[in-house]
């Protein structure tokens, strides 16, 4: 399959539920766009690749991912707290971060957008509408949206 936007992009994909991370996987696998999705599963281990450290220590921290997708009930490190701690570092602070998860609660939508998420996403139950989510976030974060500057992109 030809694929026709530009380079391959990582996505950071933060996730503790195994079928959803099969399920997301499958869903950018339809778009026509090349990512490579990185799994964190719990916010301890998402917080070590984001700002390279322990089990990620020789990454580059200047290498960020692309985009983070962040489920927001993690074991170890809730959602909120890697939102609030990513943005907290200089180094990190803009990385696109969308929470995507499948709490319909108000006051986590409002938490989210107040620690200085780009935007919240429900899951969709059904895989149809999924992919087509996954197409529409990979399509805006991937190609329309212009990232922010660092000395790791052209």
């Amino acid at each position: 399959m030809t694929r026709p936007f530009g380079p391959q992009h990582t996505i950071l994909l933060v996730e503790d539920k195994p079928d959803d991370v099969v399920l997301t996987r499958r869903a950018f696998g339809k778009t026509a766009i090349p990512t490579d999705i990185v799994v964190a599963s719990d916010g301890a281990e998402a917080l070590d690749y984001v700002l390279a450290t322990g089990a990620h220590a020789a990454r580059r921290a200047s290498a960020t991912p692309d985009l983070v997708l962040l489920d927001l009930q993690l074991p170890k490190v809730d959602g909120f707290e890697v939102l609030r701690r990513i943005r907290a570092d200089p180094r990190t602070r803009r990385l696109p971060i969308v929470i995507l998860t499948s709490s319909t609660e108000e006051g986590d939508v409002a938490r989210s957008y107040d620690l200085g998420a780009n935007s919240y996403v429900r899951k969709p139950v059904d895989f149809a509408e999924f992919v087509e989510a996954a197409r529409q976030l990979a399509f805006y974060w991937l190609t329309i949206n212009e990232p922010p500057p660092t000395t790791d992109r052209p």
